[in-house]
């Protein structure tokens, strides 16, 4: 069998590593794609220095972008030469950090013309995160297609957005303001407050203030207890820090609020010198009010690839910024890649690489 190469973390906490894996032949709706460009995520930082769900040596990787080279035999949507980005991580065959990955194709939605692949890469995994957080966690309606004139039935309703300049956290501003919700909170440094504001966020706070729950439970109570803008009903931390964003969160969240954190629960980050720790049951990362629904958001579900090519081709949302990641090699690009997110040097930005050079 054919064999192809694949970044892979080989130890805990340890440098990555190249493989050798099988070259999959697509069967049925699988296509096969030369994966030209990637986007590192924190979850590659889990994996790498926790250890999260991982069974060495484990391929990294699940957002793709690049040239359809094979098609199998029942696809219908896509052909050999088109250009594709899409979601990609239930088994090896699928990861992206490798120079070809087969699955099906429902879960690559076309280029729109006018965007590159290293734009275009930084939606798939974080676009789907939202769709699935409003939709399954948060209980908000996505109708798709939007029926014209449509306005949701509680459109002046607060949602708090913590960690809006994240990826997530800009595709939930877009989303949102997209279906009509009108009262959008974030947090984010002042340095992105007016970038968030263009998105849809309508108040925004600097989550290094000391006084920040204060400050944003004092602009949801406004008008007092008979408001019907009163209290904060939805909340989504995009963060997933105990200390930096769950335990604040909670200092917020009353009976009936329904709170959604990315997991997992980052209790200690991983650094130099320092190992990670991990919570993965949200309820036990802070004291939680009787009545508050918390729920730990998973990631990897699908989403009709359709909804991600025309929002990105109308303009709904646009492409976070991206660091684009140099090296000789595809192991010195993936390499740079996790150390600078171990650094934390990206912000308002996705640390975005070649995987092929062809």
């Amino acid at each position: 069998m054919a064999t192809h190469t694949a970044v892979a973390t080989i130890a805990l906490k340890g440098p990555l590593g190249i493989i050798q894996v099988p070259t999959i032949t697509p069967q049925a709706d699988e296509v096969r794609v030369r994966v030209q460009w990637t986007a590192s995520t924190p979850l590659d930082l889990h994996q790498n220095d926790g250890g999260l769900l991982v069974k060495y040596p484990q391929v990294l990787g699940d957002g793709t972008a690049g040239t359809v080279v094979e098609t199998g035999p029942d696809v219908k949507r896509l052909k050999k030469g088109d250009k594709v980005f899409g979601f990609t991580w239930r088994e090896q065959q699928e990861k992206a950090h490798q120079e070809f990955c087969t699955a099906p194709e429902w879960l690559f939605a076309l280029l729109p013309e006018g965007f590159t692949m290293a734009e275009a890469v930084t939606l798939p995994n974080n676009f789907v995160t939202v769709f699935h957080t409003l939709t399954i966690d948060l209980g908000i309606e996505t109708p798709w297609p939007k029926p014209e004139g449509y306005v949701p039935k509680d459109a002046q309703g607060w949602i708090l957005v913590w960690g809006g300049s994240s990826s997530v956290g800009q595709f939930a501003i877009q989303i949102l303001r997209y279906y009509g919700y009108e009262n959008i909170i974030t947090t984010a440094s002042k340095k992105h407050h007016s970038k968030l504001q263009s998105f849809g966020a309508k108040y925004l706070f600097d989550y290094k203030s000391p006084d920040i729950t204060s400050s944003i439970l004092n602009t949801v109570n406004v008008g007092g207890e008979t408001s019907e803008k009163t209290g904060l009903s939805l909340i989504l931390d995009c963060i997933g820090s105990q200390e930096g964003s769950v335990k604040p969160i909670a200092k917020m969240a009353k009976k009936g609020a329904t709170v959604a954190i990315l997991l997992p629960v980052i209790v200690r980050d991983s650094g130099e010198g320092v190992d990670p720790e991990y919570e993965m049951d949200v309820s036990k990362a802070a004291e939680w009010d009787e009545g508050v629904t918390v729920r730990g958001v998973r990631t990897h579900f699908y989403l009709n690839p359709d909804i991600m090519y025309t929002m990105l081709k109308e303009h709904i949302v646009e492409p976070n910024n991206q660091k684009i990641i140099e090296g000789a090699t595809l192991l010195e690009r993936a390499q740079k890649a996790m150390n600078m997110l171990r650094r934390k040097e990206a912000s308002g930005e996705r640390l975005v690489w070649r995987v092929s050079d062809s």
